[in-house]
């Protein structure tokens, strides 16, 4: 005997939301409080504060109704940040109860700078840590580069003030929220990028041809993850599909938060000689698109903010297990200081 039949219930469907599992009679989904069975949209709610679901004005402070149940809809769910010329999307995806991702996005001298964080999913209070770390590494971001700070010394002084930010949420080391981190400035004609964990930035170009040395060329990844499958490739124990189909492909070895060693930024500055994008991404989205072509394929030729709808879209399409974060940065070409690779 199964355990579901065992507990009198038998499996019989998949949440249309989250993909979980449900059972005949059940008129929710027990793991994202999705109305199930195609019932009639649910009635507005009586008041503010009511229950989205139900209408009742029962909803508790963690969020859930007491009447039905339901999981209330949160602002972070999925929230869109545009400025002009640049984009960023954030959806919870899924499979999770909350949205533990989150993103900034200022323009900055010439161009732009954004920051994307990932709650550490074992730490608690992920969603605090992540946005802490965005607010104050783009803050700080933002202040340095209007001062005119050069763009790697502001990428790593913005990541040194997001990992206070983070660790000062801690009451105790044994109980550190924590988050990864990646950010970019973009200008005319260089992308400069910084990061701690494995979130992820990346170059999408539009235009062809060979690039002149020290010059990004085609689409590429910007950044190296700070993770266990990272190191396995490094070393040559394992090539990266055999790491990445590991278990502890995703256990990182960087991150912020105080219980983390002490952080150093990585940081990396390139020239750019075309006009491209830059995508900057939690591993929401390249868990299912690891390869800067396949991301460039399916970001098209929209504008920003639709493009980061359609790859947002496509991750949650693939299955939407984690939380999935975009921000896209076009990259004008100007005769801006070039850089290293």
């Amino acid at each position: 005997m199964t355990e579901d039949e065992g507990m009198g219930k038998t499996a019989d469907a998949l949440c249309p939301a989250c993909a979980e599992v449900v059972y005949s009679g059940d008129e929710f989904c027990e793991a994202c409080g999705h109305r199930l069975g195609g019932a009639a949209a649910p009635p507005a709610p009586a008041a503010a504060g009511a229950c989205a679901g139900c209408g009742a004005p029962a909803v508790d402070a963690e969020g859930y109704c007491g009447v039905c149940g339901l999981k209330q809809p949160a602002a972070r769910d999925h929230f869109e940040v545009e400025v002009p010329g640049a984009a960023g999307v954030s959806d919870r995806g899924r499979r999770h109860s909350r949205n533990e991702d989150f993103l900034a996005l200022v323009p900055s001298p010439g161009g732009f700078a954004a920051v994307v964080c990932d709650g550490v999913g074992s730490s608690p209070d992920p969603d605090r840590a992540s946005r802490a770390a965005a607010e104050a590494g783009s803050a700080a971001l933002a202040a340095r580069l209007a001062a005119g700070e050069d763009p790697e010394a502001a990428t790593r002084a913005a990541v040194l003030r997001a990992a206070e930010a983070v660790a000062a949420l801690a009451p105790s080391p044994q109980e550190a929220p924590s988050c990864t981190y990646v950010s970019a400035v973009t200008g005319p004609g260089t992308v400069t990028v910084g990061w701690v964990g494995d979130s992820r930035a990346y170059w999408l170009a539009s235009g062809g041809g060979p690039a002149a040395d020290g010059v990004l060329g085609p689409s590429r990844q910007l950044t190296d993850d700070d993770s266990w499958a990272a190191i396995m490739v490094a070393r040559g124990a394992l090539t990266e599909a055999e790491a990445e189909a590991h278990p502890n492909a995703h256990v990182i070895t960087g991150w912020l938060g105080a219980d983390a060693e002490q952080v150093t930024p990585h940081v990396r500055t390139f020239a750019v000689d075309r006009p491209g994008t830059v995508l900057v991404c939690s591993d929401g989205l390249w868990n299912y698109v690891p390869a800067a072509d396949g991301l460039a394929a399916v970001a098209g030729d929209a504008a920003p903010l639709e493009a980061a709808r359609t790859l947002v879209r496509h991750a949650l399409e693939a299955g939407g297990r984690d939380n999935i974060t975009v921000t896209l940065l076009p990259v004008t070409v100007g005769n801006g200081a070039g850089g290293h690779v």
